[in-house]
């Protein structure tokens, strides 16, 4: 455990002291697109950030590499070398990306390509536990062709869902802890030395969004970019295909003494696989949602919007703080709640947890329609938000209102709206149109 976290350590050490020189880099190069309608952030800001994140990655691969323990994972296993080419393309592709601007199909033939690397050199599943009928073993083209789309899959999610300032990088480092627990626990808890690269795969993954998360909090000085948010996809997806294709559950099934407690007790890491990737639930009910919600209006799945989860829980009324913890809130609950599944599937109490922090997690979504009206002699007794507002000729300091007749916004509420959102309304009805716009514009 002791030479994970000094990786963990390493790795966020790195990321976080190679952000800034990257900032400025990214400045000076350029790298700093113009605001678009779907965009939250009010101000141009740097992207690839996904730079720190892989020095981040090599450099804790470095130092694991020469630790004693874990070191033994790069002399017995070609995954590390693995990752490292597919992280190596995914990122460079990312970075062409957010410079210049690259084509979604080209973008995800590059993923394609990455993960093919990473199935020629080794990390690929082999087999899968099937509840009720047992391991499964996959021919090479069969697993193959299910690497390839559990990392394609969750290099989109992730990259879809990075819409916030710190959602994507928090979220994904929620994810890599889950991970972490439970494939420690396969390795230290049954003794498989083959669970050793996603154990360290995991470990590295934490050490790059916690090193990144600092930069990247609201408000965000840099963006990870195409080239940050593939990246940490693909290490998250890496990981998962680790565990799958090398931990032969017959060897679980010896200690457990059962194929049905074995089945049980892998379900975590291959519900991923089934779903795909369980412990980011969130991202991926984002990418299903877009999918159909684009493809309903006759655009292409790549076609940016501003309908992902992110911006709805904004247009319902919650800051951009609370927008994103909210959704910290439900990783957390997804993915630690699965890794607590396979510990103790037949306790009620971890049920009991579950649904008790659904239901917060439900009231807390919601909050905004509970905001109460305050009779006016108690106006000045609560907080700003709870205030009712006022017209122009009542207050001072508040813009006109539109030509249209639309109501007059003070300066403190043009604060806590988020830019772009005067132009959403605007957009949709361009899209509904079917007019071009500035997303679709060729």
């Amino acid at each position: 455990m002791r030479e994970y976290l000094l990786t963990l350590c390493v790795t966020a050490a790195v990321t976080y002291l190679l952000t800034g020189p990257v900032r400025k880099f990214a400045i000076a190069a350029g790298a700093m697109p113009e605001i678009r309608a779907r965009d939250v952030h009010r101000e141009p800001t740097p992207r690839l950030g996904g730079i720190a994140m892989f020095g981040g990655l090599c450099a804790g691969l470095l130092a694991a590499s020469q630790l004693t323990n874990v070191g033994d994972v790069f002399r017995l296993s070609d995954e590390p070398r693995a990752l490292l080419a597919g992280a190596g393309l995914i990122w460079l592709l990312g970075v062409l990306d957010d410079k210049w601007g690259v084509d979604a199909l080209i973008k995800l033939g590059g993923q394609m390509i990455a993960a093919g690397v990473m199935v020629w050199q080794g990390l690929t599943i082999l087999w899968l536990p099937v509840p009720g009928v047992g391991n499964v073993a996959l021919t090479p083209l069969q697993g193959t062709l299910l690497t390839v789309a559990v990392v394609v899959v969750t290099i989109n999610a992730v990259n879809f869902v990075d819409g916030l300032d710190g959602l994507a990088s928090g979220m994904v480092g929620i994810a890599a802890a889950a991970f972490f627990m439970y494939a420690y626990r396969i390795w230290y808890g049954y003794g498989i030395e083959a669970a050793a690269p996603a154990t360290l795969f995991a470990a590295v993954l934490m050490g790059m969004c916690l090193g990144f998360l600092p930069h990247n909090m609201h408000p965000a000085r840099i963006f990870m970019g195409d080239s940050g948010s593939m990246l940490i996809g693909l290490v998250l997806a890496a990981g998962a295909v680790s565990i799958t294709g090398q931990v032969d559950p017959d060897v679980i099934t010896d200690t457990t003494g059962s194929v049905k407690t074995t089945v049980q007790t892998m379900v975590p890491v291959y519900m991923p696989v089934l779903l795909p990737l369980t412990i980011i639930a969130v991202p991926i009910a984002d990418l299903v949602l877009a999918v159909v919600r684009r493809t309903w209006r006759g655009q292409s799945p790549f076609a940016a919007d501003r309908g992902h989860l992110h911006h709805r829980l904004l247009e319902i009324g919650h800051s951009h703080s609370r927008a994103v913890l909210i959704m910290y809130f439900w990783s957390a609950l997804i993915a630690f709640g699965a890794v607590a599944f396979s510990v103790r599937s037949s306790s009620l109490v971890i049920v009991l947890a579950i649904v008790l922090l659904s239901a917060v997690g439900l009231v807390i979504l919601l909050l905004p329609r509970f905001t109460p009206r305050v009779p006016g002699w108690a106006q000045r007794l609560v907080p700003p938000r709870y205030r009712a507002r006022r017209g122009p000729a009542e207050r001072p300091g508040e813009e006109a209102g539109g030509a249209d007749g639309s109501a007059a916004r003070t300066d403190s509420e043009a604060g806590r709206r988020p830019a772009g959102a005067t132009a959403l309304g605007e957009y949709d009805r361009l899209v509904r149109d079917g007019r071009p716009t500035a997303d679709n514009r060729s």
